[in-house]
């Protein structure tokens, strides 16, 4: 199980790795402003997660790989980019979406393993799936998609609640993982494909 867990983890890293990449390419940075980006927005969510489990040094500063995964993506992006046409509008969504639910069960399920409630475990694994696209944003000098009326951290809660639900009625940690996973990215790509939101507060003067 750990192997998968792991396996997850690093897609997920090399997906908002190319998420931050591609956002840093729209805003014509440098190969160092791709890079940051880049790192941010894959380990950003994360580190904040570890830090407040106390589970330091943080995932990335144990396991270079992490930091591997960021530079190969970005170097990948940049040649990509640089031999083969613009990437299409809803690769960068898309992967956004697969993104934030691989990161959010992956929170998740940590914050479960070292035994939070299913509550506590819900929260960080939405800090984790949201974190590194807030830094991105934020950096992009973008309102975060997150605080937006667009359906996003409702995705992430979604699918961090179904995985705990998915654990308590005795299904495996892998299938729970793919189902909830699977949950995320799908109220996200819905939400992308049919403009899907929740209601703006809209204070009447």
């Amino acid at each position: 199980m750990s192997e998968w867990i792991y396996f997850f983890d690093l897609w997920g890293t090399a997906v908002f790795a190319l998420t931050g990449a591609l956002a840093a390419g729209h805003h014509r940075m440098d190969p160092f402003g791709v890079l940051v980006l880049a790192g941010v927005t894959a380990v950003g969510g994360g580190s904040i997660r570890d830090a407040l489990l106390g589970t330091t040094p943080v995932f990335w500063l144990q396991d270079p790989t992490y930091i591997l995964i960021v530079l190969a993506t970005v170097i990948a992006t940049i040649i990509f980019n640089r031999t083969s046409p613009n990437a299409p509008w809803y690769v960068l969504p898309i992967a956004d979406a697969l993104g934030l639910a691989l990161f959010t069960i992956i929170g998740t399920e940590k914050a479960l393993s070292l035994g939070l409630s299913s509550i506590s475990a819900v929260i960080m694994g939405v800090l984790t799936g949201v974190g590194g696209g807030i830094i991105r944003d934020v950096l992009c000098r973008q309102v975060p998609m997150v605080l937006r009326t667009e359906i996003y951290a409702t995705a992430s809660i979604v699918g961090g609640i179904t995985y705990c639900l998915c654990l308590s009625i005795s299904i495996d940690h892998f299938t729970s993982m793919c189902i909830a996973m699977s949950c995320a990215f799908a109220i996200r790509l819905a939400a992308i494909k049919w403009h899907l939101s929740l209601p703006a507060f809209d204070l009447k003067r």
